[in-house]
């Protein structure tokens, strides 16, 4: 598998109001690249970071059994609890505060529902390609510690099985933060030639020089850190630092 930089730019901004849209009855999902329903050809990947949902599912309601092969999906929920459950004998919830890992390999079947009879679950759906294909399934999922993002980047995801947070098979980092108002930070590249996607969970920031609010994304690379400063109070940012090309 092979694909080349899809923007030969410094930066790519995606604001929160531009992304495709799927809503029915049980689900609205807003989707920063291509997806399902939604196409766009200037917006199918950001490097090796392939999805990224921003899910709303209906109290009781969600995705039935399906199938995933040779990707890395990750899922952070943002409020309520989810239940998924897969090929591999897994039944679990996961919740805010926790985040959830799935190596999909040589192939997996899963299904994942809102847990709460009354609330909505609301979750981040990322796709990463793998650096490795047709492994053995895998599934982890653990809780973070809101200490260690106050004021700072905590990381969540690395290649590591031995590091902080959950693993995968690909050269990415994610770090995710929780900052009071102007707050300024700086993060720094871990794999030379690899890029920063920035999604602003909530609140606003300035990222390399980029006015975000809410939900906005900015994926930048050729660069060796991003300096960040916070605009307004309780700001979430998640930071998925990828690969731009993969062979």
């Amino acid at each position: 598998m092979a694909f080349s930089k899809p923007d030969e730019t410094k930066n790519v901004l995606h604001k929160a109001d531009s992304r495709g849209k799927t809503e029915n009855e049980w689900l609205v999902s807003e989707k920063t690249f291509s997806f399902g329903d939604y196409y766009d050809p200037e917006r199918i990947q950001f490097g090796a970071l392939r999805v990224l949902n921003d899910d709303t599912l209906e109290a009781e309601k969600g995705f039935g059994v399906h199938p995933h092969d040779n990707m890395e999906i990750i899922s952070i929920p943002l409020e309520g609890s989810l239940e998924h459950e897969d090929s591999l004998g897994n039944k679990l919830v996961i919740k805010s505060g926790e985040i959830q890992v799935m190596s999909a390999g040589t192939g997996v079947m899963h299904s994942e529902f809102s847990k709460s009879d009354e609330e909505l679950g609301k979750f981040l759906q990322i796709w990463i390609y793998p650096r490795k294909r047709n492994v053995s399934p895998r599934y982890d999922q653990i809780t973070l510690d809101p200490a260690k993002s106050k004021n700072r980047f905590q990381q969540i995801l690395s290649p590591n099985a031995d590091d902080e947070g959950v693993w995968i098979y690909q050269d990415a980092w994610f770090h995710l933060g929780n900052f009071e108002n102007t707050t300024e930070t700086q993060y720094q590249i871990r794999k030379k030639e690899n890029g920063v996607y920035a999604f602003i969970i909530k609140g606003s920031a300035e990222i390399d020089g980029q006015k975000l609010e809410e939900r906005d994304g900015l994926g930048v690379q050729d660069i060796s850190e991003l300096k960040i400063k916070t605009t307004s109070e309780n700001t979430e940012i998640l930071l998925m630092e990828v690969p731009m090309e993969i062979n």
